[in-house]
């Protein structure tokens, strides 16, 4: 049996050690020691791509922001969905990762950043969304771990009131918001519905055929026509405790 190598390893903006292994054709990433993502767990990564891109069919050049690079799985179907004049933007924190992409991880999805249709922005997210009024008919984030960091604390700000309505912002007409999530987040999930979109939410499988280990997708829009269908629908909204803490209403 081949043994687990690492491979690369690289500090987090907090401070922690994150580490690429591979194992004959399966590669690892950890935090900390804690497994952040593994290439034969890639199915919610494709579901996130196929959830919040299923509205743009038939779009000739929709323009679509990837939050999170990961192992490529998500630019991979999202490129595979999109017409050749679509355009991708790709936001990454830690140039590590990109790097980690051209290299190592690209044959898992037949090197997706060489695609001329993507445009690679690396550094922070929320920025980048909040500069990009009306920029977007899609916005895909797969950040961390979801609502809840591992890597970075300061992603928090993404998941904040403040980040959401910076991504209902950055939408265009008729566009929708797709959030990962390794767990459910009911706070969260208000907080989308209390900004102002309707909200469904996928509970998907981690890889195909899983039925033990689920993940978990927010698919969100001010025009709740153009939502996927199925999923489960929230209840009623109500204050979460970042607006309780600010005051806003």
């Amino acid at each position: 049996m081949k043994p687990k190598v690492r491979i690369a390893s690289v500090r987090t903006p907090d401070g922690g050690e994150m580490v690429l292994y591979r194992h004959d054709h399966d590669f690892w990433i950890t935090i900390n020691g804690q497994d952040l993502m593994l290439s034969r767990q890639h199915e919610s990564e494709l579901e996130l791509a196929r959830l919040g891109c299923a509205h743009l069919a038939g779009r000739k050049s929709p323009r679509i922001l990837i939050g999170g690079l990961g192992m490529g799985y998500t630019l991979r179907q999202a490129l595979d969905m999109l017409s050749p004049h679509g355009h991708v933007v790709v936001g990454e924190l830690l140039g590590a990762v990109v790097e980690w992409n051209r290299g190592y991880l690209g044959e898992l999805n037949g090197h997706p950043l060489r695609d001329k249709r993507v445009d690679l922005k690396t550094g922070d997210i929320v920025e980048l969304i909040s500069l990009s009024k009306s920029g977007f008919d899609a916005i895909l984030l797969d950040i961390d771990n979801g609502p809840r960091a591992m890597t970075d604390s300061g992603n928090g700000r993404l998941y904040g009131r403040e980040g959401v309505l910076a991504s209902l912002r950055a939408l265009r007409q008729q566009g929708c918001l797709a959030v990962w999530s390794a767990e459910p987040n009911k706070e969260f999930e208000q907080r989308l519905i209390n900004c102002g979109f309707h909200v469904r939410c996928f509970r998907v499988p981690a890889y195909r055929g899983s039925k033990a280990q689920s993940r978990f997708i927010w698919v969100a829009s001010e025009n709740k026509n153009i939502l996927p269908p199925g999923g489960g629908e929230p209840r009623l909204p109500f204050k979460d405790s970042s607006e309780r803490a600010t005051g806003s209403g």
